[in-house]
């Protein structure tokens, strides 16, 4: 019986982790209307988990460049073709999985602008020992835009009405690709603005403009009452819907 015993014990445990397939998983994360999202960017969280149990296979970080803008954004991308090349920003994985196995793949960031994070994630089937990492392999794409206001600082006091407040914010896309006037991504064609309320209520929404510097733009709000404000700026990109938001606050007494 005790022969038996771990007989059993060795065909349902230890023969599925002897049959496991080491198989490849390499993950990009495509910042969207724009290039990938690596390391200048800290890179985006990847976790790729059994999407039937949650058991987590793998995580890491995409690590690389940009990639190639001309390819990415300028040419014509036929069928089977990729558009990430060797120092495209990626994360690699090995799996083990002894049975074809649905994973799913979650990607979180850009790491370094972390108020402007979103979360994406896929599912696919893998087949032990099919690799998944030519091409553009396993490829997500990121919604929405880096906007991070820099002025005002948050809770700023102020005393006295009225008050000139000067409103700036860096606006880019989630690769940290720039925005400027009749570039690729062209400020004309972006949307940036404030929704002012005071004391919980909207009271106005400001224009943003280019400001002469990639990324930056900027207006003036005068306040007229004393309260607390907070200014929630947005940027919005109307040919595709891709949006961005930060938030500051300032008082004035």
């Amino acid at each position: 019986m005790r022969r038996l015993f771990f007989l059993l014990v060795f065909l349902f445990v230890v023969v599925p982790f002897v049959n496991a397939q080491p198989t490849k998983i390499v993950v990009r994360v495509k910042a969207k209307d724009a290039k990938f999202i690596g390391s200048s960017l800290g890179g985006v969280l990847v976790i790729i988990r059994d999407a039937r149990t949650g058991k987590i296979l793998a995580q890491g970080k995409t690590v690389g460049t940009t990639g190639n803008t001309k390819l990415i954004m300028k040419t014509p991308h036929p069928r089977g073709v990729p558009i990430s090349d060797a120092k495209s920003a990626k994360f690699e994985a090995v799996i083990d999985i002894n049975e074809p196995t649905k994973i799913e793949v979650t990607a979180y960031g850009p790491l370094a602008q972390p108020q402007a994070a979103n979360k994406v994630s896929a599912t696919q089937w893998v087949v032990p020992g099919k690799n998944i990492d030519q091409g553009d392999a396993f490829m997500l794409e990121l919604p929405g835009m880096m906007v991070d206001v820099l002025d005002p600082p948050a809770h700023v006091k102020l005393k006295g009405t009225p008050q000139e407040i000067a409103l700036r914010a860096n606006v880019a896309m989630m690769c940290g690709c720039p925005i400027i006037p009749g570039g690729i991504w062209d400020a004309n064609n972006f949307e940036v603005k404030a929704i002012i309320k005071r004391n919980g209520k909207v009271v106005d929404e400001i224009p943003l403009k280019y400001a002469g510097k990639p990324s930056q733009f900027a207006a003036t709000y005068k306040a007229t009452e004393k309260g607390v404000y907070e200014a929630i700026v947005y940027a919005y990109c109307p040919a595709n819907g891709n949006t961005g938001v930060d938030f500051t606050t300032f008082i004035v007494k």
